[in-house]
């Protein structure tokens, strides 16, 4: 069994009536075993009627969906406080989704979710919980490690972040000339760095302004470089952000931005690391060892994936950029979004309604692709976003009892903003044989004062949806080229590349207003989507042994580029490596020597 161990002993120790008591080891989930399931959950029945369902679907328009039943769109949607969601324009009709239902509830998700809110190690191949709801707020009870609150703890880093916050924004953080900080530098890559700028991005319109937030996630040197380029050192501030603090990229980058003040200052580097260096980590001892002062070191916990983290310290850019009230915004319309999750019935429950319906589609029905297309320039980060948050978490080919699965399990995830897309892929989508679901996201208030603007951007994304459901048939494409005056033969040449078969589903979600709150919300919808899907399809999705495997293998691999035995290595990695070392000690390739080629190939005959 794997230990359980959270030391929360710099803390207050609330304890809540009523409180769930973790205490000791944490039991290990090991699969069907744990649910006392006899088979997978392709065995089922209810599996056997949707796989049918799914075939007898492909050879049904939306059109005719529509047309037979014509209390579709208000039956298939769902308004919430901060959105409407209108899942009508999807291939189903009321039998498939009753029995997609029913897979939830054999697939017992309602029991998964109420251990998911209770604490229980769900994350069980590395034997931990999953509570990023308790970073705002909505666990329906405490949960205690060792008797120690898991809601203290995070109320009183809250605190903490708060008051660095306050400090940045009143001018009282100095950098080592005394010089009041207006840059910061989030080195950090992943969860580290794709939710905050996300979440920045998105909420532009609240930005404070006083203070520039800047990221660096790559260990190209290029990307630390552009972005230092423009900065002062003397009124610039780093934020480390690593769950392990161990990150090779990171790490990186951070020895580099010390390096870049050291120069600049002429000062050491330990005075200069409890200036103008933050950390945060779930691995306070580690960023204390690498010279981050105790009190400015942030901290989240194990029971936080890194790519459901931005609503703890690794938030911090985010309250920096745009306050610490729209941070706290932020967080309460995640928390509404995990009391609706916690609290409807699965039929009138967002969370649970999208994860069904991509299950549908990329198990059932054969479509492994899901466009994420927001018409909101605010959202342009969020294709990346859920990428990240989704193929990370459901991209998995295992049980959770340890077998190789027998169906597809989560969707390909990729996108960009409406517009720009329409330019780009949405040929694709229109005319392919591929069929790729999609999500529409904007909203209904602009985030400018522009006008016309926004109502040309919202018809845009309205008649796409409605382009890709009905399409146009050969019938309407005779009649629009008839009253343009063709003539009957250049209406049958012209009409096969005109027509539009239609039939391609989508969601869309239209927001009242991009605003903290409602970021908040969506956010926290795609992230309860995740769990419901991989819950059904019965995988771990909290882990990421994928990811972990890559950076094992480049840790071996990269003294290997400056010398070492290739024996081992596959051929091509071989070739690879003896080019980069020809390449850095300067030896002419074979493609800058013609002379010798030339005698080569005269030898050769």
């Amino acid at each position: 069994m794997t230990a359980l161990s959270f030391t929360l002993t710099s803390y207050p120790q609330k304890q809540l009536a009523g409180a769930i008591r973790i205490t000791g080891a944490g039991r290990l989930h090991s699969g069907a075993q744990f649910r006392g399931q006899s088979m997978t959950i392709s065995q089922l029945p209810i599996w056997q009627q949707l796989q049918s369902q799914a075939e007898a679907m492909k050879g049904r328009s939306l059109r005719d969906l529509f047309t037979g039943d014509p209390g579709r769109a208000a039956h298939f949607s769902l308004e919430l406080p901060e959105f409407l969601l209108d899942f009508s324009k999807n291939l189903l009709d009321r039998d498939v989704f009753v029995n997609l239902l029913r897979l939830a509830e054999d697939g017992e998700l309602p029991r998964w979710r109420d251990d998911f809110f209770a604490g229980q190690p769900i994350n069980a191949t590395e034997g931990r919980p999953v509570l990023h709801p308790a970073l705002r707020g909505a666990l329906p009870r405490d949960v205690e490690f060792n008797d120690q609150s898991v809601m203290a703890a995070v109320e009183c880093e809250l605190g903490r972040l708060k008051k660095l916050v306050v400090l940045l924004h009143n001018g009282d953080l100095t950098g080592y000339s005394g010089k009041r900080i207006t840059d910061v530098v989030n080195l950090g890559v992943g969860g580290s760095h794709l939710g905050p700028q996300m979440a920045i991005e998105a909420l532009r319109a609240h930005r404070k302004g006083d203070v520039a937030v800047h990221f660096v996630s790559n260990v190209d040197g290029a990307q630390l470089t552009d972005v230092l380029v423009g900065l002062d050192a003397e009124s610039t501030l780093f934020i480390v952000s690593s769950k392990t603090f161990t990150t090779s990229e990171t790490m990186t980058n951070a020895r580099s931005a010390l390096r870049w003040l050291e120069q600049a200052s002429g000062l050491e580097a330990a005075e200069l690391l409890k200036q103008q260096f933050v950390a945060v980590t779930a691995s306070p001892e580690r960023a204390q060892a690498f010279g981050v002062a105790p009190e400015r070191v942030f901290r989240f916990w194990d029971w936080v994936g890194g790519r459901f983290s931005l609503w703890s310290a690794i938030g911090l850019p985010i309250a920096i950029a745009c306050g610490f009230e729209n941070f706290r915004a932020l967080l309460d319309g995640a928390a509404s979004m995990d009391r609706h999750f916690r609290e409807a019935e699965l039929e009138r429950n967002a969370p649970v309604i999208m994860a069904l319906l991509s299950t549908w589609y990329c198990t059932f029905m054969g479509y492994p692709a899901q466009a994420i297309l927001p018409y909101e320039q605010a959202l342009h980060m969020l294709p990346a976003y859920l990428q990240q948050a989704d193929m990370e978490s459901n991209g998995k080919s295992t049980t959770r009892a340890g077998a190789e699965v027998d169906y597809a399990t989560g969707p390909l995830i990729w996108g960009q903003t409406g517009i720009n897309g329409q330019h780009a892929f949405y040929q694709y989508l229109h005319q392919s044989p591929e069929i790729v679901p999609a999500d529409f996201i904007g909203s209904v208030a602009p985030g400018h004062d522009l006008q016309g603007h926004h109502e040309i951007l919202l018809a845009n994304m309205l008649a796409q949806s409605q382009a890709l459901m009905n399409g146009v048939s050969a019938e309407e494409v005779g009649r629009e080229l008839a009253a343009k005056g063709l003539g009957e033969a250049e209406i049958k040449r012209l009409t096969p590349f005109k027509v539009h078969r239609g039939g391609k589903p989508s969601n869309t979600i239209l927001l009242k207003e991009l605003s903290p709150r409602s970021l908040g919300a969506l956010v926290a919808l795609y992230e309860h989507k995740i769990f419901v899907q991989g819950v059904i399809l019965q995988i771990f999705s909290f882990d990421q042994w994928g990811v972990e495997l890559g950076k094992g293998l480049a840790a071996g691999l990269e003294p290997k580029l400056v010398q070492g035995d290739l024996a081992a290595e596959d051929a091509s990695t071989a070739q690879l490596i003896e080019y980069y070392r020809r390449v850095t000690a300067g030896a002419a390739t074979p493609a800058e020597m013609p002379e010798a080629m030339t005698a080569d190939a005269a030898q050769a005959m």
